[in-house]
């Protein structure tokens, strides 16, 4: 199952990944050399949002999507607590 995650760093930027395992991807981020490199030495990191959506077409479709939105598009869909939000599938259309 593929997921897309958003983490938020010390200076309030938003970055946005996929994996299929966000718990393993975030201690990464944190403290591996498998971290990306745009999150380095931008800690405390934090994990503000993430969405199962299947398989990893759909997801770094969605990745995508969610990478050319505004900041502020970002922070509405990370405040949504519905899942199944109409922000999120309307970035699949």
């Amino acid at each position: 199952m593929w997921s897309v995650y958003l983490i938020r760093t010390a200076r309030d930027q938003l970055y946005c990944g996929v994996t299929t395992d966000v718990n393993r991807r975030f201690e990464e981020h944190q403290s591996s050399p498998r971290g990306a490199k745009y999150l380095k030495g931008k800690g405390p990191l934090s994990l503000v949002w993430s969405h199962s959506v299947g398989d990893k077409r759909t997801a770094m479709q969605l990745e995508y999507r969610i990478k050319r939105l505004t900041k502020a598009r970002k922070e509405q869909l990370i405040l949504q607590s519905d899942k199944d939000s109409q922000l999120l599938w309307s970035l699949l259309d």
